[in-house]
């Protein structure tokens, strides 16, 4: 069950950060949502690190530094795509 919460947790932080982005992004749906599970799994570390424990109820906290993760590697992993494999789908 850990698995399937890991997908949709990404896929949802993948969509939240592919909103908030300005312009256009052009990395396709699997890639955002695995982007955004990469992002919810450095949120979760840099949380840990700043000594944001597990608390009763929501995590707001949390939410927040995993939410910032996922923007910023979904914005850097569509980036990366658009120099390597996005130019190349564009020009066909």
């Amino acid at each position: 069950m850990g698995w399937l919460w890991a997908i949709i947790v990404g896929f949802v932080l993948g969509l939240i950060a592919k909103a908030v982005i300005p312009g256009k992004q052009h990395s396709p749906l699997w890639l955002t949502t695995i982007f955004g599970m990469l992002g919810a799994i450095a949120g979760n570390a840099i949380a840990r690190a700043a000594g944001v424990a597990a608390t009763p109820g929501i995590d707001w906290t949390r939410h927040i530094f995993q939410l910032v993760a996922a923007i910023i590697i979904v914005f850097l992993g569509d980036m990366l795509y658009m120099a390597t494999l996005g130019k190349r789908r564009h020009r066909v």
